[in-house]
């Protein structure tokens, strides 16, 4: 959804430069962080870097990205202008936000619960 987004606001009229190229460098770099903590656990290289709290890492990025991603989805709905590609770019934007934080609730619930039941 982050990359609909992307591409939904990219290709349309835009309105307020400064708006949506926000919203452009929040949703690419949501985006290569995600698939940067993707490749993390394929390639399983949390089991070598012991040193970084994989967990606690991981919630720190999907809570400030989807902070980020709160306020310019907001800000790209407010100035869109009944633009259509705007609109749905902020749809997407929206969504992405939704599915951050269900990622955030299911990563906590993961680390923390499963931490404090082994115990």
């Amino acid at each position: 959804s982050l990359l609909i987004g992307f591409i939904c606001v990219n290709t349309s009229a835009w309105t307020d430069y400064s708006a949506y190229s926000y919203f452009q460098i929040v949703t690419m770099c949501d985006l290569v962080m995600i698939l940067f903590f993707y490749l993390i656990h394929i390639f399983r290289i949390y089991r070598k870097l012991t040193c970084v709290s994989w967990p606690l890492a991981e919630f720190l990025h999907y809570l400030i990205g989807t902070i980020l991603l709160l306020i310019a989805s907001i800000v790209a709905a407010s100035r869109s202008y009944n633009f259509s590609g705007l609109v749905a770019g902020a749809t997407f934007g929206f969504l992405a936000t939704v599915l951050c934080v269900l990622s955030i609730w299911s990563s906590y619930k993961v680390s923390c619960v499963t931490q404090s039941t082994s115990k």
